[in-house]
């Protein structure tokens, strides 16, 4: 079949997926990206296409919607919505973080929770997809305030959810202090102390390495697309957004590997230190938005360096770009520009970070472009690691947990590869993992039936 027969079977098939989910640009777009890798492969593969796999794996098996009524500290009532989207468990139980942000709904959640079916595949380990959250926002809100939320959210959530059915993790607006209120009342609820959060105190059943497992495994993914080329982190100059958990870890890690970052950002902006945010550097960013929880723009004042306020950070110089902090924060000018100053890596912490657009300039460029479902997928498979542990009543060693999550991205490295490797030589990425992550739903989706 040409390009053009699959570029119309996409279109009809997107046209489907519109209709049924009206105004969830997000989620379209996600389904788009990876409907348009699968098609080709599909009609390779007819059996998927008779079994209707496509049709199946775009549709949430169960859609959670709630509200979520708290009492804030001068007594008033406020309400928000809660949501748990539980969208595939072919392989295992549904696994996903939770967002609390004013810009979450049911399209956002939906696309993550698609995105999350694929991400956990390439991670090796059985589990399914799923995503949720809540429009709530913990910033400006006290520590009790966050608490009274969590706990009523946990108290319709509870019965949704369970180690063996759906384990929930963090995502943005969802920490250490969080996942300890849910949890909390999660115990209480139930009466039992079990996996079924992730994202857990070392104290309490928590994994070495979480925090740091999104960022360290992007840059894992980094190096190993690097090698395929006969090179390496070191000495590499690196543009990251974000100034949260993953571009705080990403940091460390590319700094650690000898690579220099050059800028972090926030919603307001972006820094650029051309030393290079070292060490030192690193430790009070960290300090500033995890304990003060303040702005990015405070950080010339200590150290130097320039902010520029209202913009993002891929106009700087750079060899590899890392981005950490939301979807569609890199467009296609961005990209552009990116290419134009020698940028020739892109590996994706963030979910979706890049526009369609976007990503059409990195492949027609042959960057390495390491897409988020596969760059970004240590958090969860950190996440598997701590369900493995919590099950063992165990605890691993940082040292082995940071063996365990290297080998893991390596894993997946090798996975994008086998279905991603073109004619010519090059890596397509985008296609390796979108076919590489659907291979394993599609297979034990076949193997349970029409479900």
């Amino acid at each position: 079949m040409t390009s053009h027969v699959f570029k119309q079977q996409v279109k009809e098939f997107m046209a489907k997926v519109i209709a049924r989910n009206p105004g969830e640009v997000e989620f379209h777009q996600a389904v788009e990206e990876v409907v348009s890798s699968l098609v080709p492969y599909i009609e390779e593969h007819p059996k998927y296409k008779e079994a209707k796999i496509l049709e199946r794996v775009v549709e949430p098996e169960r859609v959670i919607l709630f509200r979520v009524p708290w009492v804030d500290d001068k007594g008033e009532i406020q309400v928000n919505k809660g949501y748990r989207i539980e969208m595939n468990s072919a392989i295992g139980p549904y696994k996903g973080g939770l967002r609390f942000h004013p810009t979450v709904n049911l399209g956002i959640l939906k696309f993550l929770a698609f995105e999350q079916v694929f991400k956990n595949s390439l991670t090796t380990l059985p589990m399914g997809g799923g995503k949720g959250g809540s429009d709530f926002d913990p910033k400006g809100k006290s520590d009790m305030e966050v608490m009274r939320f969590c706990q009523s959210f946990m108290t319709e959530l509870f019965r949704h959810i369970g180690p063996d059915t759906d384990v929930p993790a963090g995502d943005i607006g969802v920490g250490g202090r969080e996942i300890g209120f849910l949890f909390g009342q999660y115990k209480r609820l139930r009466n039992e102390f079990t996996g079924v959060l992730t994202g857990k105190g070392i104290e309490w059943g928590g994994s070495l390495i979480r925090p740091e497992a999104t960022g360290y495994g992007q840059v894992y993914f980094a190096e190993e697309m690097l090698k395929t080329r006969g090179d390496s982190m070191k000495g590499k100059t690196c543009a990251v957004s974000g100034s949260g958990n993953v571009a705080q870890f990403c940091t460390e890690k590319a700094t650690g590997m000898g690579a220099k970052v050059v800028t972090l950002s926030d919603s307001n902006g972006f820094i650029y230190d051309p030393a290079g945010i070292d060490k030192e550097k690193l430790e009070w960013i960290k300090w500033l938005k995890n304990v003060k929880r303040g702005r990015i723009s405070e950080y010339t004042g200590k150290f130097g360096g320039e902010y520029l306020e209202g913009k993002r950070p891929w106009g700087i110089k750079c060899d590899v770009a890392l981005p950490s902090a939301t979807q569609n924060e890199v467009n296609e000018e961005d990209a552009k520009t990116l290419i134009s100053n020698g940028c020739f890596v892109v590996s994706e912490g963030a979910n979706m970070p890049s526009t369609p657009a976007a990503i059409d300039v990195y492949l027609s460029s042959k960057i390495l472009y390491g897409p988020g479902k596969a760059a970004n997928a240590g958090g969860v498979a950190t996440s598997g690691l701590e369900m493995s542990q919590n099950s063992l009543r165990y605890s691993w060693s940082r040292e082995e947990v940071d063996s365990k999550l290297h080998n893991i991205m390596k894993n997946i490295h090798a996975v994008c590869v086998k279905f991603g490797k073109e004619e010519d030589g090059f890596i397509n990425y985008f296609k390796g993992a979108n076919i590489g992550g659907f291979v394993k739903v599609a297979e034990a989706m076949l193997a349970q039936g029409v479900v």
